[in-house]
């Protein structure tokens, strides 16, 4: 019946559609001309007659096919099947990118949440509050050059295996009278690990304090008074072994009390300046000037 009907004059409008497709020309002419299957040659034609209809089948599927683009295949509602246009900007379904953290800094107000430290007995000044008031305005000055800053206490908990880009410990000496040379800052480093080295990060970062806060400050460098409490501090045993570290004694509570009381902003930029010299790797001069 098929084949009668494709064999009758192209009037019906599939017919006219089929018969002007390229590729279909072909086959249809070959329907044209094959003949009415005869009694004799009935098994024949059938073989015949299947792989024609086969191939035909298949380029009407294909050839309809081709007249849908991509986008017609699926329902213009879908919106997870149409292109990103920038103009229209994110979707509001997107999810909201998270933004890396800041490098982090450690501050610790030496003795805060301990203990008073050194007590001055003529004023009853202790060095508890002149070492959290310069730790105050360094984590403030490393935040404005775009750090995240913690301030720690003593013993902060947070201590264990702390990791940061560098941690100071802020502390002071005595308030006692000694000689007339008590008077200067002191620095020593975390060889906690065994990076003992003059180029390892520890060394670079009390060679920076050193050089920052001495010309922050004026104060002399006092080395000769840096105490095995200072060498072996504990904190520097207790963070992350790849977090440099270091301890500042930023002058005597006796002869430099003026300073530290009167002047702390400068003591804070001394070791805000010194920190991020070591950050980032600025050079330092041949040295301060050195008291006994």
């Amino acid at each position: 019946m098929v084949i009668q009907w494709l064999q009758t004059d192209v009037k019906h409008p599939v017919q006219k559609w089929l018969a002007n497709q390229p590729t279909f020309k072909v086959l249809f002419s070959l329907i044209m001309t094959t003949p009415t299957p005869s009694t004799t040659s009935r098994k024949s034609f059938s073989i015949w007659s299947g792989l024609t209809w086969l191939i035909i089948a298949g380029v009407i599927a294909a050839t309809v096919f081709t007249m849908w683009s991509p986008a017609n295949l699926f329902t213009a509602s879908d919106s997870s099947n149409k292109p990103y246009d920038p103009s229209a900007g994110f979707p509001a379904d997107w999810p909201t990118p998270t933004t890396s953290p800041r490098p982090r800094i450690g501050i610790v107000a030496g003795h805060w949440g301990n203990d008073s430290g050194a007590v001055c007995d003529d004023t009853g000044l202790t060095e508890v509050e002149v070492n959290l008031r310069i730790a105050t305005i360094v984590q403030q000055n490393l935040m404005t050059a775009g750090y995240d800053v913690d301030l720690l206490e003593e013993f902060d908990e947070r201590r264990y295996l702390y990791d940061a880009l560098a941690l100071v410990s802020i502390h002071n000496d005595s308030c006692d009278y000694i000689n007339d040379q008590a008077t200067g800052f002191k620095v020593a480093a975390s060889f906690a690990a065994g990076d003992t080295g003059p180029s390892s990060p520890n060394a670079r970062l009390q060679a920076c304090l050193v050089d920052r806060y001495s010309k922050a400050t004026n104060l002399p460098y006092h080395p000769g008074s840096i105490t095995n409490d200072m060498k072996e501090y504990h904190t520097f045993s207790e963070i992350n072994p790849r977090t440099p570290a270091a301890i500042i004694e930023t002058g005597f509570l006796r002869l430099d009390r003026e300073f530290l009381t009167q002047h702390p902003d400068l003591a804070a930029k001394g070791i805000s300046d010194g920190i991020l010299c070591f950050i980032q790797n600025e050079p330092v001069s041949t040295g301060p000037t050195v008291t006994p």
